[in-house]
């Protein structure tokens, strides 16, 4: 009895120095690699068991470095993967290329419209995972995110839907992604036109503010304040500037569909 229980300490004992690196996401059609380092002790290798779903990787791991052939597990393209590495204290293994899990963007738009309050409508089909669409307009001579939407990732079509602040006149957008490659893809631009009137701002030479309005009537804008050395100093949605922590100069700023120079004094 006694050396039962003796075993059972041991047990228990064991399990807890026993740890757990995980890693989640879906399968794109790669595999896993890892880096597995001696144990602290100097006796065999970190990692002692490697699941998958709850199941046992079938292959050998008792080596510097290995690869989790995810084809084992019969999964399909899409399918949600959860890997397990069981290892002991002392030693860190770590996946090598673990952005493999990630969803690479493969949308198609199948429709996309706006109207001039600005309300973004579009649809997709082919999505291979969760992946945030940028809605992006083309104003101060370049594009500028206006909003973001969380992708369904589904393959059948997906319907989204987002207002955004539409700059006086002519708008135009896009919707994009941006995958773990670091690669945009981007939809064709369309173009519409809204009802918001055009914006001036005052005074040009400045002390304290600057404020934007719309036939007199102050009128919150997006905008951006640039120095002379191209530096973003300020950012934000109002209907004006506080400038009174400037330095003395001049800076341009960005505020409707235009960029027009102050001079701080």
């Amino acid at each position: 009895m006694k050396n039962l229980l003796f075993l059972a300490m041991l047990c228990v004992m064991g399990a807890s120095y026993a740890q757990i690196l995980s890693l989640s996401g879906n399968y794109e059609g790669m595999n896993l690699f890892v880096s597995n380092p001696i144990k602290s002790d100097g006796y065999g290798y970190c990692i002692d068991k490697v699941l998958v779903n709850g199941n046992i990787l079938p292959a050998s791991i008792q080596t510097e470095h290995f690869e989790i052939d995810l084809r084992l597990f019969q999964l399909k393209k899409g399918d949600e993967v959860f890997v397990e590495l069981e290892h002991g204290e002392g030693c860190t293994p770590s996946f090598v290329n673990p952005e493999v899990l990630l969803p690479f963007s493969t949308f198609e738009i199948t429709a996309i419209s706006a109207t001039s309050e600005g309300k973004i409508t579009w649809s997709t089909k082919n999505e291979s995972g969760k992946l945030a669409f940028d809605v992006e307009q083309y104003k101060w001579n370049r594009w500028v995110a206006a909003a973001e939407v969380l992708g369904k990732g589904q393959k059948t079509t997906n319907s989204y839907s987002i207002d955004i602040i539409p700059t006086s006149g002519e708008n135009t957008i896009r919707v994009s992604q941006t995958d773990n490659t670091g690669i945009k893809r981007s939809s064709k631009s369309i173009t519409f036109t809204s009802k918001s009137k055009s914006l001036t701002l005052s005074p040009v030479k400045v002390k304290t503010a600057v404020y934007f309005k719309a036939e007199q009537v102050a009128t919150k804008t997006k905008y951006e304040v640039y120095d002379a050395f191209g530096n973003l100093l300020k950012k934000g949605y109002a209907d004006h500037i506080d400038c009174s922590d400037l330095l003395s100069g001049i800076y341009l700023v960005n505020f409707d569909n235009k960029t027009e120079k102050i001079i701080k004094y």
